[in-house]
């Protein structure tokens, strides 16, 4: 297992999330290093903040590239409120999130709590990831209670599977042990330096109440984590190993 702080990012069995792929640091901007693209994939909105908003805040404060796509604008998410008026409320609040992490939004048009994986949503995801020609993409770890975050893994893997260019693949937990299940890490970043601005990128969803229950569950997993990696805070994430002679071209 590997541990990765802003000061210095260790070997990570090849990949960039170690770096030992680019040799490129997190720690300010270091304009001889090239520049990451990166995509992170997530159900709903707040989805990405919650499960890699310090990685996200890392590699755009080093200079990286970062798309945050939604599955769903999170219509299903209010309750008493209508989907229309739901999936506004929820888009506004995920821009703010974005604009706070220095990411950029985009929103891939399904519909929350009805997401679909069928040959149109593939080829939907696959056409979005051959144009972003990512270097790095992060998504949800697939066993998970949620449909929707197990529809967005399904559909982010299949479609690296496509990639002419393969990008190192990453995959991420939320609320472990209520949604993400038998999540079994191989990398750690320590985010105890940006963690106080990865709260505030998760609390711009104000809808979601996610600052009422931060520290018993999201907290919780940083600090879990962060004991794990022998750092104070840390997110984790799990590596997928590959060999890209395996797929065809």
């Amino acid at each position: 297992m590997n541990r990765i702080s802003r000061r210095q990012l260790v070997k990570s069995s090849g990949g960039i999330l170690g770096m030992s792929l680019l040799g490129l640091p997190f720690g300010g901007r270091h304009h001889e290093s090239p520049r990451l693209k990166v995509v992170v994939t997530g159900g709903h909105p707040d989805d990405p903040e919650t499960g890699c908003g310090g990685l996200i805040k890392l590699l755009t404060l080093a200079g990286h590239n970062v798309k945050i796509a939604y599955l769903t604008r999170g219509e299903a998410g209010i309750n008493g409120t209508s989907h229309i008026d739901a999936a506004s409320i929820r888009t506004e609040e995920a821009l703010s999130a974005c604009q706070i992490l220095g990411g950029e939004a985009n929103f891939l048009g399904q519909i929350d709590g009805d997401t679909f994986v069928n040959k149109d949503e593939y080829e939907n995801m696959f056409q979005f990831l051959k144009k972003e020609a990512p270097d790095l993409i992060l998504t949800h770890w697939p066993i998970d209670t949620h449909r929707d975050h197990r529809a967005c893994s399904a559909l982010t893997y299949a479609a690296w599977t496509r990639l002419e260019k393969k990008a190192e693949l990453y995959f991420y937990e939320v609320l472990s042990g209520n949604q993400t299940q038998n999540f079994v890490p191989t990398d750690y970043v320590d985010i105890s330096d940006v963690r106080a601005i990865k709260h505030e990128a998760c609390f711009a969803h104000k809808s979601q109440k996610i600052e009422e229950n931060y520290a018993n569950d999201h907290g919780k997993m940083e600090e879990f984590r962060g004991m794990e990696g022998n750092v104070r805070y840390a997110e984790a994430f799990v590596r997928h190993v590959h060999n890209s002679e395996m797929f065809e071209r």
